[in-house]
This record gives C-alpha cells, sequence and structure tokens, in this order.
C-alpha cells in the first residue's frame, strides 16, 4: 500500500514538473519566421523586434532568451512583433558581424542594437529610440537646417553621404541608425543621397566617394577617416575622436556655374568610358576641322590670282 502509494506520489511530482518546465521552455523560445514573412511584417508593421540566429550559436541563444523575457512588454506597450530568422541571407543587409543580431524596425527602418544580451538594456535601447533618429536632408534643406557655415544654433550635425546605388551604403544604415541613437539629444545625424537630390551638397564638400561621413561642429568639418566602420567608431569621432583630424572652414554654397563646371567633371570622373569616347569624338572633329582648312587654304590663290587678272584687265581697258 504504501510502495502503491509512494510511486503515485512520484509520478504526480513528475507531471507538476514537466508541466512547470514545459511551457517555460516554449516561453524563452521566438516565433521562426522565414524571409517572405519577415520582409512583408517590416513592410506593414509599425513595430518589428528580429533576432538573426543560426544554429549551433550559443550566444544566439542567449539574445534569445533575452528577447523573449521582454516579449509580452514590447507586445503591450508598442504592439511590436518579436521574431526570428534563422541562417537568414537577408542577415548581411543589416549587421557587418552577421549573427547574432538584434535590429529594430520602425516604420521599416532597420536599427541595429548595439550592447549585450540583457533584457533591461535591450528594452531601453528600443524604447529610447521608437522612431528613426536620422534626418533626410538635401540640396533645399541642408543649409536650412544644419546652419553648416554658420556654425548657428542647431548643434553638431553627423553626415552620412550615400548613392541609392551604393550597397555598402544600404547595408550601413542599420548600423548608422544604431549612432544616431547613442547620440542622441548630444549630435545630430542626417544623411545626403548624392545621386538623387543632395548632388550638389556632396559636390560643395568635395564627396566622391560613398559612404562618407563628415561632422559639422561651430562652422568647421571634419571628415571620418578611419577605415572600419562600425557603431562605436561613429559615436566616439562625433563626440572626440574629431580632434584627430584636420578642421577644415565650411565651403559656402558653389555658383550654379561653379556647381554645373563640377558636376560635368564628377559626371566624367564616373564614367571613364563616356570620357574616352568623347575623346575620340573630338579628335576626329579636330582633324575633320584641320583637313577642311588645308582643303579650303588650297583654293584661296586660284581665286586670288583670278582676282588680279580680272583687275588686270579692267586698268587696260
Amino acid at each position: 500500500m504504501l510502495k502503491s502509494y509512494g510511486i503515485s506520489l512520484l509520478c504526480a511530482s513528475l507531471i507538476l514538473i514537466l508541466s512547470t518546465f514545459i511551457p517555460e521552455t516554449e516561453a524563452r523560445k521566438l516565433e521562426k519566421v522565414s524571409d517572405d514573412e519577415f520582409l512583408k511584417l517590416i513592410q506593414t508593421e509599425k513595430y518589428v523586434v528580429t533576432l538573426f540566429s543560426k544554429p549551433g550559436c550559443t550566444s544566439c541563444d542567449e539574445y534569445e532568451h533575452e528577447l523573449a523575457m521582454n516579449r509580452e512588454v514590447l507586445v503591450d506597450s508598442l504592439g511590436a512583433w518579436v521574431v526570428k530568422l534563422v541562417s537568414s541571407p537577408l542577415s548581411k543587409l543589416y549587421s557587418p558581424t552577421l549573427e547574432p543580431a538584434v535590429v529594430f524596425f520602425r516604420h521599416g527602418v532597420p536599427m541595429l542594437y548595439h550592447g549585450s544580451a540583457n533584457e533591461e538594456e535591450m528594452l531601453s535601447k528600443v524604447q529610447k529610440c521608437q522612431d528613426p533618429t536620422v534626418k533626410a536632408l538635401n540640396d533645399e534643406t541642408f543649409e536650412h537646417l544644419t546652419q553648416a557655415a554658420t556654425g548657428a544654433t542647431t548643434g553638431d550635425w553627423l553626415v552620412m553621404f550615400t548613392r541609392s546605388t551604393c550597397v555598402k551604403s544600404q547595408r550601413l544604415q542599420a548600423v548608422f541608425e544604431a549612432a544616431a541613437c547613442e547620440l542622441k539629444f548630444r549630435v545630430n545625424a542626417a544623411r545626403v543621397d548624392k545621386s538623387t537630390d543632395g548632388g550638389a551638397t556632396g559636390r560643395r564638400f568635395g564627396v566622391t566617394d560613398t559612404p562618407y561621413f563628415i561632422l559639422f561642429r561651430h562652422g568647421k568639418l571634419y571628415r571620418y577617416e578611419l577605415d572600419e566602420i562600425n557603431i562605436q567608431s561613429l559615436v566616439d569621432f562625433a563626440t572626440d575622436f574629431y580632434r584627430n583630424s584636420k578642421a577644415e572652414s565650411v565651403p559656402i554654397p558653389k555658383s550654379p556655374f561653379d556647381d554645373f563646371t563640377e558636376m560635368i567633371v564628377e559626371k566624367m570622373r564616373e564614367n571613364p568610358q563616356a570620357v574616352k569616347l568623347g575623346s575620340i569624338v573630338l579628335s576626329i572633329l579636330i582633324i575633320l576641322g584641320i583637313f577642311i582648312s588645308f582643303v579650303g587654304g588650297k583654293k584661296k590663290p586660284a581665286t586670288s590670282s583670278k582676282k588680279k587678272d580680272k583687275d588686270a584687265s579692267k586698268k587696260k581697258s
């Protein structure tokens, strides 16, 4: 009797342990989505917190556990989706170091998480930068908003010059958003697209390649010259390391004629084949011009001789 009672008690204890353990294990897991499902989410949902993971990755599991602990708070406070992708090729679009990577999408704009696998730190970062921090500037708004030439009242600006066709610039978007979040309330962050409506601004500051970073501070500009571009190096440059770069006076906007001339030079630099073709055409035109002048020059003496004979006959008569 006692033996059967002991067995029943043991079975009940095991069932109780399993019933509490299984849900807890499941609670530490994030919903796995496909690449297509993920792309649809960031296009349609306001907030999406994504873990890029891979099999056999211990640190990935740690981030997943911490995110799962925050999932309920993120859902309740922001209405956010909290998901994971495993071995997704999309990870290279947002994280230079690939997995593990936690990326927070706000209205489709990515921000790479920069920190340890700590639920409080991750939640704080998400809540601090609920909206995109990097402002989009163009030729019309740049000087008005930054007041770069006067160094007036809008504060310091860290500006990233990009091109819509530059893959490296696209991959650094999440990194730059993260740096802008770290710099929030201290340094403004903005981007200028040289290939669309920011071409004149790029030419004004001699930007020939992208991505390119310049800090504007107190009427001076400082160029980012480090080989590596990551969140911490951008933050350090904007707050202190800029002192190691040469301080340049901010040039005033170019005149329309000067900018047009610079634009032609830039297009020639970007399209060397077109320059070569233009040189060939120009050479042909020059040779053709010389030939026409030469032929025309040979005919002139004959015309001149006839005119002299005509004048002589008039005198005789």
